[in-house]
């Protein structure tokens, strides 16, 4: 009987010493880190950027679970992803986010990653059977934002930047586009809340917008409201598409003359190094104008990327701008310029996401990921592969191969040479 006693009463105190220990690790999770901020972050290459949804079917109805999520936090943290980019509060994946992160570094203390954590903006009647009113917002914007507080609240040693809308200033967001007064107030808001002490005084405040919205563009953006909303953030998250003006604006794609003796890779190496000079037109852009204003402000990439499968303007039939190749190119091209320019640049995107044009699997907005929704990955990261990198690591119980068995020569069959520039017509 009293052995029996003794050791019921070692496995109760074994049981109460993991449970003491299991919340010492909680609690130290949760502690804010005072010594990261947002301006240790942005514009730092050892705290690379990414945008990230997770989603991995159709349909966001079907949120990605925590332990879906902790898989992709350990898949990032081995391509030395350190911040993450979300989008909206309104579903619970960005919630869900921050409490894998948390659970993860609960779990292992070296575990580390940052949330630049988006915040939803509407016009009146956006995604509704009515006609979207630009000149005023929707209701749901203010629970929106007050969800993005709560969460930078709850969880301040991860979550660095708030964002303000995504691509919600740009005209050609027909459904639910807002003027710059919208978006101006909400930063206000965001930017007072920091002054009463009701929110860190380090967390940073942006919106994410395309290039012209930040008066990169046509001089019809270049309003008062641009203005002030330049003053208020703390740091301008401007978007560029190289790989969507290759349809719309395709003086830059294509071959020159001077190319046509090369290989077909030089050929395309040229190419991809005209896309980014045009990215870098289009920062050069918004520099200017922000400098016009008399304001110095730091000016960091929230968007850019380069799909890999498309049967639309940029494949086959248009401007045949879509493959592994070239989305390789672009990616090592991004990540160099930035890294040795001090731009964080929050690629888009870290996984295929298909429920983005649901309806058309071969849809290019299903396809700018890093890596596939079954968990390969694409010609840029093949490199890791090789070193071991994703080692013990799965996505939705497939271990990270390399897409195409790892065969360039296989993957070079379906890579399209652009049109030489004379004959550039779509």
């Amino acid at each position: 009987m009293i052995q029996r006693l003794n050791i019921v009463l070692s496995l109760f105190f074994a049981v109460l010493m993991l449970s003491c220990n299991q919340e010492q690790k909680i609690k130290q999770a949760m502690r804010p880190q005072k010594s990261i901020t947002a301006k240790d972050i942005l514009g730092n290459p050892n705290y690379l950027a990414i945008s990230y949804g997770g989603y991995r079917k159709t349909s966001r109805e079907f949120q990605p679970t925590i332990a879906q999520l902790k898989e992709d936090m350990k898949i990032l943290q081995a391509m030395n992803i350190k911040v993450l980019r979300t989008y909206n509060v309104q579903l619970a994946q960005a919630s869900n986010i921050l409490k894998a992160i948390r659970q993860l570094k609960a779990e292992d203390q070296t575990f580390e990653m940052y949330v630049m954590l988006g915040a939803w903006i509407d016009c009146k009647n956006a995604w509704t059977n009515k006609e979207p009113d630009h000149t005023a917002e929707s209701v749901q914007n203010e629970s929106e934002i007050n969800r993005a507080v709560a969460l930078a609240n709850q969880y301040p040693d991860i979550v660095k930047i708030i964002a303000v809308g995504n691509e919600a200033m740009i005209r050609w967001a027909t459904s639910y586009y807002v003027l710059p007064n919208v978006i101006l107030k909400w930063v206000n808001y965001l930017q007072n809340l920091k002054k009463e002490g009701k929110l860190s005084k380090d967390l940073w405040i942006t919106s994410s917008d395309d290039f012209a919205s930040w008066g990169g563009g046509e001089e019809s953006y270049h309003v008062k409201d641009l203005e002030a909303l330049i003053k208020a953030v703390d740091y301008v998250s401007m978007h560029t598409y190289p790989y969507h003006n290759t349809h719309y604006n395709p003086e830059f794609w294509g071959i020159d003359d001077e190319e046509v003796n090369l290989s077909s890779e030089e050929k395309i190496e040229a190419a991809m190094q005209r896309a980014l000079k045009f990215a870098q037109k289009q920062y050069k852009a918004v520099s200017n104008y922000v400098e016009s204003l008399g304001v110095k402000k730091p000016i960091h990439i929230g968007e850019t990327g380069w799909a890999t499968v498309s049967n639309g303007h940029y494949g086959s039939n248009g401007s045949k701008a879509t493959d592994e190749f070239k989305e390789a190119l672009y990616y090592k091209y991004m990540r160099e310029w930035t890294n040795k320019e001090g731009i964080s640049c929050f690629y888009f995107e870290a996984f295929d996401e298909p429920w983005k044009d649901a309806h058309n699997n071969k849809g290019s907005e299903n396809h700018f990921g890093l890596i596939t929704v079954d968990g390969k990955a694409k010609y840029a990261l093949w490199d890791k592969v090789d070193k071991g990198m994703f080692k013990g690591l799965t996505r939705g119980g497939n271990i990270i191969t390399k897409t195409y068995n790892g065969d360039k020569s296989e993957m070079m069959k379906d890579v399209e040479l652009p049109k030489v520039k004379e004959t550039v017509g779509f």
